[in-house]
């Protein structure tokens, strides 16, 4: 994703400056040169964030080393609301005759939003606990 953005911005860029040079193999080695360049900036960038995260999973505080699962915790419970708790008193209470319309529903678009970015963050969480630097509790 972070690769097809920075190819996306700086592609145009850079690849009428290569198609100008005039030897094909001086252009497929800057070509080359030039991948390799964006790539190592593409693992700079994923090496420091893994720094930081492990910086943060450290860090005695729950406000600090807790954020993501409390994100977590408050998608997991709004989505179980909307999706099984809310829908079950409704059901309930139309069994037995009481009127709930006013019942709230959350607007789960950016929920969803939210948790389906932090599922794509587990990705990076079990990169973690294979490379054996993942926390397996909370300091305190």
């Amino acid at each position: 994703m972070i690769g097809d953005l920075i190819k996306s911005v700086i592609g145009p860029i850079i690849s009428p400056l290569i198609d100008r040079i005039p030897d094909p193999n001086e252009r497929a080695r800057a070509k080359e040169k030039v991948e390799s360049d964006m790539l190592n900036a593409i693992t700079s960038l994923v090496q420091g964030q893994l720094e930081i995260n492990k910086a943060e999973a450290q860090h005695g505080s729950i406000f600090v080393a807790g954020w993501r699962p409390g994100i977590g915790w408050i998608c997991g419970i709004a989505l179980g609301w909307n999706f099984v708790i809310q829908p079950i008193i409704s059901w309930a209470a139309f069994a037995y005759g009481a009127d709930l319309e006013g019942m709230p529903t959350l607007d789960t678009s950016e929920l969803t939003t939210i948790l389906l970015g932090m599922l794509g963050l587990g990705g990076l969480r079990t990169f973690e606990k294979r490379l054996g630097v993942a926390r397996t509790g909370i300091k305190k």
